[in-house]
């Protein structure tokens, strides 16, 4: 029996757990969330000490799922347009001086993809894309049934040359438009502009705390504008699935984060454009499907990854 303390570090949320591997398979024995907030690292810290408290001399591998570009190497985040502040942290030194553990390190969208693999939706399937829908777009890709160690930053591929700035330095990025930020910084955008929604009075007037859950939900009552802002950013995210599925012809695309909530709207606009946008030769054999791991699809691949590094 192994005992690995997993964390997936996104822009939006942080979810920590320990895991147990053994003959039985993947077990969560306690699992942990926070917003990710202003400080993520004192998130980060914290989790981990509320997980070692109860199951300290178990564990002595802490596995990081984490938004950006990774040096799994040395444990160092790299980069990382989302949660800028943890840029050139190395969580391998932190854990061994402060807790006497061993890091693994992963792209949290990587993470989920192997998850998925070893225990999801991919099972089936020897090649397939996952798309991780949150705060920003990652991507993980799979092929031959093995996880590709690539950067598969998907999500900062240019679709607009006079696009608007993103986070990470370049211009008109897929995720400027598709992603769960997109989404709700044109709600935003077009409600300051004197655009008509029953978004305005959300959160008792100050709109400004909306998420994407409350767009869906104003989509769901028929709100015009919720509709379209979600309808807008399905078809950009559809421009993406057929950028994918022109390169790497995979069997799936699978789905994960927030944004699959509204499947109906924003995916099945991303359907639609991704078929009228890729070879239809190749559009035609893939099947988009939700993740069967949900949430815990980065936690899983992590311990298994790191499961397998120790």
């Amino acid at each position: 029996m192994k005992n690995i303390l997993t964390l997936d570090i996104g822009g939006t949320n942080i979810r920590a757990a320990h895991v147990s591997l053994g003959e039985d398979g993947f077990k969560i024995v306690r699992k942990l969330k926070q917003a990710t907030g202003s400080e993520p690292l004192e998130v980060i810290i914290h989790l981990i000490e509320s997980l070692l408290s109860e199951g300290g001399k178990e564990i002595k591998t802490v596995g990081l799922s984490v938004a950006g570009i990774v040096d799994p190497q040395d444990c160092i985040l790299l980069k990382s347009p989302n949660i800028a502040k943890l840029e050139g942290t190395n969580f391998g030194k932190l854990l061994e001086e402060r807790y006497q553990l061993r890091c693994i390190v992963e792209n949290d969208a990587n993470a989920a993809a192997y998850g998925e693999r070893v225990a999801g939706a991919g099972r089936e399937f020897e090649d397939f894309v996952l798309f991780t829908l949150g705060t920003g777009i990652g991507a993980g890709v799979v092929m031959n049934g093995r996880l590709l160690s690539i950067p598969a930053e998907i999500g900062h591929i240019s679709i607009d040359i006079d696009g608007p700035q993103c986070p990470c330095g370049n211009v008109g990025c897929f995720e400027t438009y598709a992603s769960a930020s997109a989404i709700i910084s044109r709600a935003i955008s077009q409600i300051e502009d004197g655009a008509q929604s029953i978004l305005k009075s959300i959160h008792n007037g100050n709109f400004y705390k909306m998420n994407a859950e409350d767009i869906y939900k104003a989509a769901l009552e028929g709100d015009m504008l919720a509709r379209t802002v979600l309808k807008d950013a399905g078809k950009a995210f559809g421009i993406g699935i057929a950028s994918v599925v022109n390169i790497f012809g995979p069997q799936a695309i699978i789905l994960t984060g927030g944004l699959i909530g509204a499947w109906n709207i924003y995916v099945e606009a991303a359907i639609r454009e991704a078929s009228r946008r890729a070879f239809k030769e190749l559009i035609s054999k893939v099947k988009i499907l939700p993740s069967q791991l949900a949430d815990d699809a980065g936690l899983t691949g992590i311990a298994y990854l790191a499961s397998e590094a120790v």
